[in-house]
């Protein structure tokens, strides 16, 4: 089986070959921006990793691991506007390097595009992974609507916090696994497998994000540190603040308007006293070891096992 690095170079050379129209720049100079900004690739890692393990050719997926990529992206275009987000992997915003229209449209444009690669090449397994395909894009859409909506909800408990990091980030990766898999003609219970590991994964992956954001180091972690604070947003370390300080140092911290770095402070400070940081590892852990567990049961190989073992450590320690 191919190392990790191996993946993201097919990756990234596939991307690099992307053939753009020259007019209207403006739509497409912005997509070419965004996935020249490179990123962890761990989507359609994942998927051409999954085609390899039951397969042992992953170059016949190669299409849909673009689409996959390509699609994860367009959901960020948005997803930045919509958060009015600075900065993504150390580089300005599509909507901040040219303007709110841009980026909508041009994610609209990705949106196309990533069907049009799904497409390529699939065969009869096209019907397969269009549907597993569009199952997914509603759930993205679907937790993206509920983290919006937990903005204005006081009361969000942890387990309507994780249905909607599942929805909005853990299904992709599920996906992906399961694309791959399907694409390489895995048995149906091999390819669910596979997506119950990737969701597993997708939940310690938003969790050490929530930790990066707080914790992360700015220089390593491609955005600014404390956004998620400042913003008020509902991560698993301020929803167990709200439910669990007593004291009102909390409430008091969340309406600081004079400065964005004593509000961050103070607000990492009340996490700390709750313990709050430690427990958030534990939890990342638990998920890592879930997904783990998952891929030891599974028909793989042992290559396989250790792949994906892996890919699942990395993300406890993973600074970006």
């Amino acid at each position: 089986m191919l190392t990790a690095d191996n993946f993201a170079d097919k990756i990234n050379q596939a991307i690099a070959n992307i053939q753009y129209p020259a007019n209207p720049a403006g739509l497409y100079q912005p997509i070419k921006y965004t996935l020249e900004g490179g990123g962890k690739r761990l989507r359609p890692l994942l998927l051409l990793a999954a085609c390899d393990a039951v397969s042992g050719d992953c170059n016949i997926a190669i299409n849909q691991a673009l689409a996959i990529e390509i699609f994860h992206n367009f959901t960020l275009l948005h997803d930045d506007v919509m958060d009015n987000a600075d900065i993504r992997r150390g580089r300005p915003t599509v909507h901040r390097r040219w303007n709110n229209n841009t980026a909508i449209l041009s994610g609209d444009a990705m949106l196309t595009m990533a069907t049009q690669f799904l497409a390529k090449n699939a065969g009869d397994k096209l019907e397969k992974i269009l549907d597993i395909f569009n199952t997914t894009a509603m759930e993205i859409y679907e937790g993206q609507q509920y983290d919006v909506d937990f903005e204005n909800i006081r009361s969000v408990t942890v387990d309507e916090y994780i249905m909607m990091i599942k929805l909005k980030t853990s299904v992709l990766l599920g996906c992906a696994c399961k694309i791959g898999a399907h694409m390489g003609n895995a048995p149906e219970q091999l390819a669910s497998m596979l997506y119950d590991y990737g969701v597993k994964l997708g939940l310690a992956f938003q969790l050490r994000d929530d930790y990066l954001d707080a914790y992360g180091d700015p220089l390593t972690f491609g955005k600014e540190i404390g956004g998620d604070i400042v913003n008020n947003k509902k991560t698993w370390l301020l929803i167990n603040a709200l439910n669990e300080d007593t004291t009102g140092r909390l409430e008091k911290a969340l309406e600081q308007s004079n400065s964005r770095g004593e509000k961050i402070a103070e607000v990492k400070a009340v996490f700390e006293s709750l313990d709050l940081p430690r427990r958030c590892v534990e939890l990342i852990n638990k998920y890592v070891a879930d997904a783990i567990e998952i891929i030891r049961e599974s028909a793989l190989n042992d290559d396989a096992k250790d792949f994906f073992t892996n890919i699942a450590l990395s993300t406890i320690e993973r600074t970006h």
